[in-house]
């Protein structure tokens, strides 16, 4: 076994010294970050939260429509001659424990599994559990796992571990009816499931950066909803100067070490016409640009609870739940639980919104490794059939029923307001109803798919990322913490850059 065979079940021994009390999570996070692979989640040893719980059969069968395998139809009748032609095969799933991943978990039971005859056994996990789960899988190249749950930010690591899924989309004799590959949102084809022009996967999951802001404090104050960065900023201080310390101006995902802080950071970069890579892979992290946005950044800080500096995302959207901020921007799939009065003390009150135009927009062309700067920063993720799978066929009818137009729609519906990634998921009446106040909503759908087409920002694909975004949240961390200045924590950052670049080639 290689060097990085023998680093991924170093992950994998680590995840189960955590479960038995041996080993620190952050020891287990920096493990991690070493061996190439980094958390967008403070803290990834928790499933994502999530409003509601698993629905039941008669949820399931409610939202059925056309389209649905359950009614007669192309799709029922392939799932029971194509698919039940692999009938007593049983399949191995593992993800992360999401809310469109519970959801479709339900209609699978009483769906893809009566009408094909396929077992389906689907580990739904914290997300460090599901990372060393794969990393096992691949390091051994066992074929346990058929299915594969890739974060856009591990793609590079496990390029070579997944079937071509170009291919498997030309595989007209599997091909499920109506699944139409070209409805789903290109920018997340692109972001999140290719790798150097290889379709590593199919997009099954899209946190992104929108913003959310309290439409009762903005109304009461007489503050506009904000368009442009200087116009974030100035409602900002005038939220904070009016109701702080109840009401703070905005809130953060700051925590030292931990990737949600590098997240936070590339949207002021971005937003400030910077980004992290030049052309031909040279650093362009310190520029006068990137002074710009940290600076920036660093001033929000001063409108902020002071406890962001040990916040992740949850936390942050917690923060914002109990009433604590005027505005922030962050991640999408928060938003629907600001609907829910089990989570949230401002049902009814938040609203969604675009991010702030950027001052300045660097063109993908200028960058490198697939860099594409855009003030939402995205942290989607792809479903992938693994490349040792033995049952490769039946995976890719399963991972197709998975992300079919009538699957993700009922996903979006029964998850909590999940992850839409198709352009129909956004015109399906069963969504379209649910955008109205009340748990589960999915009035920011609209907010969401602009961000998704227009404003998307994804960072850098090579196999060293995952570990220098982490090094990245150590100098921010210091730089937040005002231990190091921006200017020291730039140069830096250039730095650890170049030399990352430079073992990628």
């Amino acid at each position: 076994m290689n060097d990085d065979g023998r680093a991924r079940l170093a992950v994998a021994e680590a995840a189960r010294e955590v479960e038995r009390g041996r080993m620190g999570r952050r020891q287990f996070l920096t493990l991690c970050a070493r061996a190439g692979f980094a958390f967008g989640a403070a803290s990834p040893f928790a499933c994502r939260s999530r409003t509601g719980t698993a629905p039941d059969a008669g949820a399931v069968r409610a939202t059925a429509g056309a389209g649905s395998a359950l009614e007669p139809g192309a799709q029922r009748q392939f799932l029971t001659e194509v698919g039940r032609s692999f009938a007593g095969t049983t399949l191995r799933v593992v993800t992360e424990d999401t809310p469109p991943s519970v959801a479709t978990r339900e209609i699978m039971k009483e769906e893809f599994e009566q009408l094909t005859g396929i077992h389906v056994v689907w580990e739904q996990l914290p997300l460090y559990r599901a990372l060393a789960t794969i990393s096992a899988d691949t390091a051994r190249r066992a074929g346990t796992h058929d299915v594969f749950y890739l974060d856009q930010g591990w793609l590079g690591r496990f390029v070579d571990d997944t079937l071509d899924h170009r291919a498997l989309l030309a595989r007209t004799d599997l091909a499920y009816p109506d699944y139409r590959f070209d409805d789903i949102l290109p920018t997340l084809v692109d972001g999140v499931a290719t790798y150097r022009g290889r379709l590593m996967g199919i997009p099954y999951d899209i946190p992104i950066f929108i913003m959310m802001y309290r439409r009762d404090v903005l109304g009461e104050l007489g503050l506009p909803v904000p368009t442009t960065m200087a116009g974030y900023l100035e409602t900002v201080r005038a939220v904070h100067r009016a109701r702080a310390p109840r009401v703070y101006g905005t809130t953060a995902q700051w925590t030292p070490e931990m990737i949600a802080l590098e997240c936070n950071m590339t949207a002021w970069l971005w937003g400030h016409g910077g980004s992290i890579l030049g052309r031909d892979g040279r650093p362009a992290i310190a520029d006068e640009r990137a002074e710009a946005a940290m600076a920036y950044m660093l001033e929000l800080g001063r409108y902020m609870p002071p406890g962001v500096t040990s916040w992740g995302w949850d936390e942050e959207a917690a923060s914002f739940a109990e009433g604590g901020a005027g505005l922030y921007i962050s991640w999408s799939e928060q938003f629907s639980k600001l609907d829910d009065p089990r989570w949230s003390k401002i049902v009814g009150l938040a609203e969604a919104a675009p991010c702030p135009r950027e001052l300045a927009l660097r063109p993908a062309a200028d960058c490198s490794f697939g860099e594409t700067p855009g003030v939402s920063h995205q942290g989607g993720s792809c479903l992938a059939v693994s490349r040792y799978s033995r049952h490769p066929e039946a995976a890719w009818i399963f991972l197709q029923w998975a992300t079919s137009r009538d699957v993700t729609a009922r996903a979006c519906v029964l998850g909590g307001g999940g992850s839409p990634i198709r352009r129909s998921n956004y015109e399906d009446p069963r969504v379209r109803e649910k955008a109205v106040v009340g748990v589960g909503t999915t009035r920011h759908f609209e907010v969401t798919r602009d961000a998704i087409e227009r404003r998307m920002g994804t960072e850098p694909h090579f196999p060293g990322w995952a570990t220098l975004s982490f090094d990245y949240s150590i100098e921010l961390g210091k730089m937040v913490t005002r231990q190091q200045s921006i200017r020291a924590t730039l140069a830096r950052l250039a730095r650890l850059t170049e030399r990352a670049v430079a073992e990628a080639r």
